[in-house]
């Protein structure tokens, strides 16, 4: 799309509607804005009312490594579905999809980006 062509207001809308998480070693995860807003730190980042570059990106670089980025991006997705669960709705275990030799460092990135 060119520069100088305004967009229309639904075109806006489904750029909006997703977020790229990029991770330091250079993945990129694309999830929808619904999903990262259910991190506080991500919901922080990319609130219209703030002036960080996030929010007018839509890119999100974090600073962490990707089978990180890309777990965290599964648990957002994971909350995100099962956020309204009914209290006797069966819901998978989390914990089954993470490997051990992670969890140290998923744990702490989990802990910074309030998930």
């Amino acid at each position: 799309m060119s520069a100088d062509v305004p967009m229309q207001g639904d075109e806006r809308d489904r750029m909006n509607e997703w977020v790229r998480l990029t991770s330091t070693d250079g993945y990129d995860y694309l999830v929808r804005r619904k999903v990262a807003m259910c991190s506080g730190t991500l919901k922080n980042m990319l609130s219209s009312e703030s002036s960080f570059s996030e929010a007018l990106s839509n890119i999100c670089p974090m600073n962490e490594r990707g089978i990180i980025v890309e777990k965290l991006s599964e648990y957002l997705i994971y909350k995100s579905t099962y956020e309204g669960a009914k209290k006797n709705e069966d819901i998978p275990d989390f914990q089954e999809r993470v490997q051990p030799e992670i969890s140290l460092e998923l744990l702490v990135a989990a802990d910074y980006y309030d998930a």
